[in-house]
């Protein structure tokens, strides 16, 4: 493992162009700090916390989030596929959603069971994301490609999934109350009803 460069306790700091691809960094706290162009592909972030961070650019592929805590942290740009969110630390009492994503790439990763009202995935590529169990209600998922996303049990109330696209929920195992779909994509809502649909 790559020894990571951070000290302890991180604070308003910008780190650019840092190789931490399978580095080990833990127990480090960072607060309102910035990574630019960083690659964390199969890093171990291990108890960390996030506190207001931003990412940029950067590549977060694989990585392992093992008791981490996010708070108020935002992805733009970046590359966070294959990562297992329900490994982290979520608060009892979330006043922020823990996540921003967007322009991101988060394929392949589960937040199976999490509560993530509020949270943002805007015009991202989410192939293949576990979302079943989810509360997702008031969620941003505008411009999203959710292909084989799986949703089971999940709470979308209140949610914009405005011009998302290639998804599907089933209305009769989702709740879906007060969600906002672009007309033409809301038609596969109806695909459980074992309906026929006449021009």
């Amino acid at each position: 493992m790559k020894p990571a460069p951070f000290q302890e306790d991180n604070f308003a700091e910008e780190f650019i162009d840092l190789d931490l691809s399978e580095a080990e960094i833990v127990s480090k706290e960072f607060e309102e700090c910035t990574f630019i162009n960083c690659d964390f592909s199969e890093a171990q972030l291990r108890h960390c916390i996030f506190d207001d961070c931003r990412f940029l650019k950067c590549n977060l592929s694989v990585v392992k989030v093992d008791g981490s805590r996010f708070s108020n942290v935002v992805f733009e740009e970046s590359k966070l596929s294959g990562i297992d969110w329900t490994k982290a630390a979520y608060s009892e009492i979330l006043l922020d959603a823990p996540f921003t994503f967007i322009n991101c790439i988060v394929d392949y990763a589960s937040f199976y069971g999490l509560t993530l009202q509020s949270m943002v995935i805007r015009e991202c590529k989410a192939y293949d994301v576990d979302f079943r169990e989810c509360d997702l209600s008031g969620a941003d998922l505008r411009e999203t490609d959710l292909t084989d996303t799986l949703f089971r049990n999940t709470n979308l109330s209140g949610a914009d999934l405005t011009l998302a696209e290639n998804y599907t929920i089933d209305i009769n195992v989702n709740t879906i109350k007060g969600a906002r779909f672009s007309r033409y994509e809301a038609l596969t809502l109806l695909e459980g009803l074992e309906i026929t649909l006449v021009d």
